[in-house]
């Protein structure tokens, strides 16, 4: 079934790796999310005193659990700083904010320079869906400077990881779900797809219905205004990565008197539909799949794949994953990689320039009859780890995406789309174009086309866009500028590949970004990176 990659962040790079290893053996008003119809300001609402002044209890923290990925209980800092966690209540209805409470997971690790210390800088690193308990501590080194004047500090947003994890399936039910065609080719094909993602929604409202109204990213963003008011900040300080971005921008236009300094990267165009955003993202990974099938044809002979022109790289590629629609190839243990896990597998892998080796080396195998490191990498996007159990990743993502997007497409209005969509990627055009009908069937309305992120008054937001990026094409950044309006989107443009920018370790961006979040310079709007 399809497991888009929409609006994911960086987070996915740090397990993607690991699983290779592991697997392989390679080097509205009435909407209970809040927001007005028409895209408005939220109804004003209420947070009980009690929760305002709560005081959150830091320990050591323990391993993530099965829901935030899993592994060890994260590495002490350098220096000997220990991570700290706590959990935090929040309102599961905020219009009924005397009713019942949630627990959020937070951790932190503490600033360095505690007499030159600005506040706690909150991070979320993209999904929606993706744990900031377990994503912090792998991406850590990548922001050690700023922890010089900050408390490094991210969470589990609703519905996620510790946070009252939305749960659908079990994890055998998930591998037969994950294995199944994503694009149909005839009407007992379509019909299956259909009962698929009736069935998944049925396992998500059984299992976690009453939460499930409640897990949007406008809820979300109230929950980083009360958590600003418990970590003791007069502003929220804050660095969103992808779909960060998006939740950013939200929180930017609930409460932009409240915005500190704050970063925004791999930014979501808040200016899209679901539908224009998924197209937008076809063209982005092909863009991708482009740039990585010249680089192979640059490098002569030492690159594995037939073809002496990146247009025969990619008719390799497309000729494969009709192969795989056909007869699905050995993978890992006995579970076959079929075409729909392939194509998964091609997308995870351009997230990152670093991860092209191990997607020339994964196509090449699989050419031979060896799907084991594609289904890794596609793995690693559903949130499988080696054991065979899956984080709530992939559920969260739904729950989210479901409760903030109105749009419902029928088998009707999907297929005549797809001709679209084929003509913006032969590689990921169907897989995406049927993706549209993820929310299809699902038991809760959305709230909106697109998000409302307009915010005059708040302070600059430091925008920051990636002319290679695949899964927030570049010029989401320009459209997010314009939306949060003028004097607060200052764009800057990073000339690279993959997924983000800061984490690129380009000393102009980290410079920029650095200069700002540690000194509050803002940066010229148009400075260009490369």
């Amino acid at each position: 079934m399809p497991t888009s990659p929409t609006r994911r962040g960086t987070a996915l790079a740090a397990v993607t790796a690991a699983a290779l290893l592991a697997a392989t053996g390679c080097s509205d008003s009435g909407s209970p999310d809040g927001a007005s119809s028409n895209g408005g300001r939220a109804n004003s609402t209420a947070v009980p005193k009690n929760l305002g002044s709560q005081r959150l209890h830091w320990a050591a923290c323990p391993a993530p659990s099965t829901a935030e990925g899993g592994g060890t209980a994260p590495s002490p800092l350098p220096g000997g700083a220990r991570w700290q966690c706590a959990s935090m209540k929040v309102p599961l209805d905020y219009a009924k904010a005397g009713g019942d409470t949630i627990d959020l997971a937070l951790i932190r690790a503490p600033a360095r320079d505690r007499a030159r210390r600005i506040g706690s800088l909150v991070f979320n690193f993209g999904g929606p869906g993706g744990s900031g308990v377990s994503g912090l501590p792998s991406f850590a080194p990548d922001y050690e400077k700023l922890r010089s004047r900050y408390d490094l500090v991210s969470f589990d947003p609703r519905g996620v990881g510790r946070s009252d994890p939305v749960e659908c399936k079990d994890a055998r039910q998930l591998d037969a779900y994950y294995a199944q065609d994503a694009t149909p080719d005839d009407a007992a094909e379509r019909k299956t797809f259909v009962n698929g993602l009736a069935s998944y929604a049925a396992a998500c409202e059984k299992r976690s219905g009453e939460s499930l109204p409640y897990v949007g990213t406008t809820n979300a963003a109230r929950d980083m205004e009360l958590m600003r008011k418990v970590l003791g900040d007069k502003k929220l300080y804050y660095f969103g990565i992808s779909y960060g971005t998006e939740l950013g921008g939200v929180y930017a236009h609930l409460f932009p008197s409240k915005v500190g300094r704050a970063v925004f990267d791999a930014v979501v165009d808040p200016s899209q539909d679901s539908e224009q955003g998924s197209l937008g993202q076809a063209k982005g990974f092909q863009l991708a799949l482009d740039n990585f099938a010249k680089d192979c044809v640059a490098r002569g002979d030492a690159c594995r794949l037939p073809g002496t022109t990146p247009k025969q790289i990619e008719g390799f590629i497309t000729g494969l994953l009709t192969r795989l629609d056909k007869k699905p190839i050995a993978g890992i243990g006995n579970r076959k990689l079929t075409q729909t896990q392939a194509t998964n597998g091609i997308a995870q892998a351009l997230y990152s320039k670093e991860f092209w080796p191990y997607l020339e080396q994964g196509l090449d195998e699989a050419d031979g009859g060896n799907g084991a490191l594609l289904l890794a990498l596609s793995d690693a996007m559903n949130g499988r780890d080696e054991n065979g159990g899956y984080s709530n990743i992939q559920a969260a993502n739904a729950a989210i995406n479901c409760v903030d997007s109105k749009e419902r497409y029928t088998l009707e209005q999907t297929r005549a789309k797809l001709p679209e969509f084929r003509r913006a990627s032969p590689v990921f055009g169907d897989f995406l174009g049927w993706g549209l009908m993820s929310c299809s069937k699902w038991p809760v309305p959305g709230q909106w086309s697109h998000p409302d992120v307009s915010a005059p008054g708040a302070a600059p937001i430091l925008i920051v866009g990636n002319t290679g990026d695949p899964a927030t094409p570049y010029a989401g950044a320009r459209a997010m500028a314009e939306a949060l309006g003028k004097g607060v989107g200052v764009e800057i443009t990073y000339h690279g590949q993959g997924h983000g920018s800061y984490d690129s370790g380009n000393p102009c961006v980290q410079g920029a970004v650095n200069d700002y979040l540690l000194n509050g310079t803002v940066p010229k709007a148009g400075t260009v990176c490369r």
